[in-house]
């Protein structure tokens, strides 16, 4: 995970300098009342605010400020001490270094660090670690805890002295300072199968298991699911020992195969067909109808072997009238990263117009979670405050479609793709463009068929129009419309037509792509037709670099706008016939278009 150092002072941004020399994946947050820019990586100015935003994104926190101030932050979240990210404040001269939350994610062991960097104490004050040097309710990963509500009680009873019987293949705890006794009572078990544990019994299953499946397109998940809870009922494994659902990689789309997935928590991984033809012989009921339709002579009996390395399966295969799987038991932990692949995604991301302010949840968790960036220089320049070890892929201006496919292959490949877009994605930007690609004929798109098996979400951002009539007032509050003025696309008798039509209408209007050093002449025009149907005291908005440093916004009438004013960074807003403009007392200018409710007002009166 990414950690957070948060800076309160000029003295403490000298520790977190030394932190970041012995710790990865780190970013230096200051407070922007008393740093600057250049010396942090982020600026922040509501302490509280922004830690608990931080602590929501369930980055690792570490304050180089006072206990209480992280406290105070973070208490009303606390609700789950298993899902809670570490949190660690740390003296602003390096001598105290307290784990507060977050022990199940690594925060005894990053204070520890810490302590190392700076020469100074962690304060463990979590009793399993002072004694045991470890937590039993936090096993390494590849390792789950059958019955975590008897973790307390064991635990107790060895901080206490009692004597344990640990199972040899639990190697991780073999440096466990307690008394050994094959015969004790107390006794800590490794297990592939579902038991139930003894009264002073702890349970930990190994991720050993894979399940391969196998079915008709368009297989009902439920169908599938009833197959895999039978058979994992009649075989007698823990569920917890599964590390994850395997396939074929055309099944990547297939409804189905993730519906089961999300059933048993786990990750659903594809293979292809080469890989899988690699353990060929070891197929025990192979067809020659599966292979004439998929490359292979078994989906479910040969995914599942290839995933597991093993030769031979625990459960040969199983089958409903449209669903297969079958069961393999690897010899070590599987770590489903290295299993095959995922099925890939691309998340069309509108990053809004420039500041961070103006970016949804939504839109930063997607953009954190992603591997790869892919857009417009311009547009990454954007976001490089949320980087995370991404890698960027970076295009100019023209090269859309480029774009698009570059981002679907990679998705293809089993990466988690954003595609980055200024304002909404879905407005003059990726998302039309990508389903448009996306939609074409297999066979004829150009595009590699992992390519088409990809999970596409759109999420919206903060267009620029948006963004414009929110600093001018309100002038979209009644009906509006958007219209592009480049005709790059769109020949310019249609947008001629729509011009009309929108003037005609008493639409308020914004205008995108107003302006280029090419394109001069059609923002005149459009301004000649809308000043036949509009009063010349019509309303203008002109804005630029919105969100940005330079951000520019104008308020101007219809009879004294020049065209000459505007950029391709500008956005240029019409009022309607009924869209007024007024001064406030402190000299500020505001724009709204009423909906009607004068008239409701008259009838109350």
């Amino acid at each position: 995970m990414k950690i957070i150092i948060l800076v309160l002072s000029a003295r403490g941004l000298q520790t977190a300098l030394k932190l970041t020399i012995g710790l990865s994946n780190v970013e230096i947050h200051g407070l922007a009342q008393r740093l600057t820019h250049s010396e942090v990586d982020v600026l922040f100015e509501d302490t509280t605010g922004h830690i608990r935003q931080i602590f929501l994104q369930k980055h690792a926190i570490v304050g180089i400020c006072s206990s209480g101030i992280l406290v105070r932050a973070i208490a009303s979240l606390l609700n789950d001490k298993y899902a809670e990210p570490p949190v660690i404040s740390v003296a602003s001269d390096g001598s105290s270094i307290v784990p507060l939350v977050g022990s199940h994610h690594g925060a005894n062991d990053l204070a520890n660090s810490i302590a190392n960097q700076l020469n100074g104490h962690a304060a463990i004050t979590t009793a399993s670690d002072i004694k045991l040097g470890i937590s039993l309710d936090s096993p390494p990963v590849g390792w789950v805890i059958a019955n975590p509500d008897s973790v307390k009680n064991v635990m107790v009873d060895l901080i206490n002295g009692a004597p344990v019987a640990i199972d040899p293949d639990l190697d991780w705890l073999s440096n466990l300072p307690c008394r050994r006794d094959n015969n004790a009572a107390i006794r800590l078990t490794a297990s592939i199968n579902l038991i139930s544990p003894g009264k002073h019994e702890l349970i930990f299953h190994p991720k050993r298991t894979v399940v391969g499946v196998g079915s008709d397109r368009g297989c009902p998940p439920e169908e599938m699911i009833r197959l895999i809870d039978t058979t994992i009922s009649e075989s007698g494994l823990a569920r917890q020992t599964i590390a994850c659902i395997v396939s074929i990689d055309r099944k990547a789309d297939e409804a189905a195969v993730h519906a089961v997935a999300k059933h048993l928590d786990i990750p659903a991984r594809f293979l292809s067909a080469d890989t899988i033809n690699m353990i060929d012989k070891n197929i025990p009921n192979p067809s020659d109808i599966v292979q004439r339709e998929t490359g292979v002579r078994g989906v479910a009996e040969g995914a599942a072997l290839a995933a597991s390395g093993a030769t031979k399966l625990f459960i040969e295969k199983r089958k409903t009238a449209r669903a297969t799987c079958a069961i393999a038991i690897s010899n070590g932990i599987i770590n489903p990263e290295t299993v095959g692949r995922a099925r890939g995604s691309v998340s069309v991301i509108g990053v809004g117009p420039g500041t961070p302010l103006w970016r949804s949840p939504e839109c930063v968790t997607l953009l954190e979670r992603a591997t790869d960036w892919v857009g417009y220089s311009m547009y990454l320049d954007l976001i490089q405050d949320l980087k995370n070890g991404q890698t960027e892929h970076r295009f100019q201006l023209g090269e859309e479609e480029v774009r698009v496919r570059h981002a679907l292959e990679l998705a293809g490949s089993g990466c988690d793709v954003a595609l980055i877009s200024s304002g909404d994605a879905g407005i003059y930007a990726m998302a039309t463009l990508l389903y448009e690609v996306i939609a074409l004929n297999p066979e004829k798109s150009g595009l590699s068929d992992s390519a088409h098996r990809v999970t596409i979400t759109v999420t919206p951002g903060i267009s620029a129009f948006q963004a414009a009539a929110a600093r001018a007032g309100a002038p979209i509050g009644h009906d509006f419309c958007c219209i592009s003025l480049s005709d790059l696309l769109t020949p310019w008798v249609t947008i001629k037509k729509r011009i009309i039509s929108a003037a005609y209408g008493d639409f308020v209007v914004a205008f995108y792509n107003p302006r280029s050093a090419r394109r001069v002449d059609q923002l005149e025009v459009a301004i000649a037709i809308l000043r036949k149907y509009r009063p010349l005291n019509t309303p203008v908005i002109l804005a630029s670099n919105l969100g940005r440093t330079k951000e520019k916004v104008e308020i101007m009438t219809l009879s004294s706008f020049n065209p000459e004013m505007v950029d391709m960074l500008s956005i240029v807003l019409i009022g309607a016939s009924t869209t007024k403009m007024f001064t406030t007392g402190d000299g500020q200018r505001f724009v709204f278009t009423p909906r009607g409710y004068s008239s409701k007002r008259k009838n109350l009166e």
